[in-house]
């Protein structure tokens, strides 16, 4: 009998990890938000996920909850793992998604140096592009100091289109992590008042982007693209 009982008991316990794994993870992003990136790569991956809506503005979630309770940081977006780790900071997230699914390769492994020419990518962006750009959306920066982010923004993304002539995406021919991220920031431009239209390798990336099933994808799910 005591043998039975141990073999019913790694039987349950195996199953019971098995089950266990089966708990999605959830993003918390807000529409258009720079939580859109993760979102989309989440959807290249094809990985199981639940979004979930966190107000930047009010900073509560549908049912009321005080996000600060979630990200003490406030801001989208966060991942939360199978395992309840919570990881935020998009340019980590979407390097941590792309690396559960390393035969899509949305991101190079690790060691390699396409690897660090896409951290590179996403440090540009975050610190080049999504800062500047982003504080536009904010109400109390004074007018003169848009318009010195306005002229910046734009110088940047003018450099953006000059690397991307003759490419098909940041890194060549493939798409990888850092388009996700570029595709959200430069479509705050129409927002802020950046003109971009003459930037024509900028303007067919950002089209090429929209046509993909996985952004397309992303944006209906929150509301952007009907």
């Amino acid at each position: 009998m005591a043998g039975a009982d141990n073999g019913f008991g790694v039987g349950f316990r195996a199953f019971a990890t098995t089950y266990s794994r089966k708990i999605l993870m959830k993003l918390y992003y807000s529409p258009g938000a720079c939580s859109l990136s993760p979102h989309i790569v989440l959807r290249e991956a094809g990985l199981a996920f639940t979004p979930v809506l966190a107000s930047t503005k009010t900073h509560k979630l549908a049912d009321g909850t005080d996000y600060y309770t979630i990200n003490p940081k406030g801001y989208v977006p966060l991942l939360e793992l199978d395992d309840g780790q919570r990881l935020s900071e998009g340019p980590a997230i979407v390097q941590y998604i792309a690396d559960q699914v390393p035969d899509k390769k949305l991101v190079a492994p690790w060691g390699t140096m396409e690897r660090y020419r896409q951290i590179e990518w996403l440090n540009f962006i975050t610190s080049e592009l999504h800062k500047g750009i982003g504080s536009m959306f904010n109400p109390a920066l004074p007018e003169e100091a848009k318009a010195m982010a306005r002229t910046r923004g734009a110088s940047r993304l003018e450099w953006v289109n000059q690397q991307l002539e003759g490419r098909n995406y940041l890194m060549g021919e493939h798409f990888s992590v850092p388009d996700a991220y570029l595709f959200t920031v430069a479509n705050w431009t129409k927002f802020v008042n950046i003109d971009i239209s003459a930037l024509s390798h900028l303007g067919a990336f950002m089209g090429r982007m929209a046509a993909r099933p996985a952004v397309q994808e992303a944006l209906k799910a929150e509301g952007l693209l009907k």
